[in-house]
């Protein structure tokens, strides 16, 4: 994902399903290339390059943004 398309994410108003290497994360923030994510499942936070985040899709709610 580049660093604009995670901006716009986190931006949104709609939940947008994110991975990072297979796991579901909630981006928090992005700083240049990298984002703080949270992981959904344990909600331990940590700092990643942007590039490795994957969207998956669009879970619902207004303002989810399409591909």
């Amino acid at each position: 994902m580049d660093p604009e398309k995670a901006q716009q994410i986190v931006e949104s108003l709609g939940v947008v399903e994110v991975l990072y290497f297979g796991s579901p994360v909630w981006i928090e923030k992005v700083e240049g290339e990298d984002a703080n994510v949270r992981y959904l499942e344990t909600g331990d936070q940590i700092r990643v390059p942007v590039f490795e985040l994957v969207e998956g899709g669009s879970i619902g709610g207004e303002g989810t943004l399409k591909s």
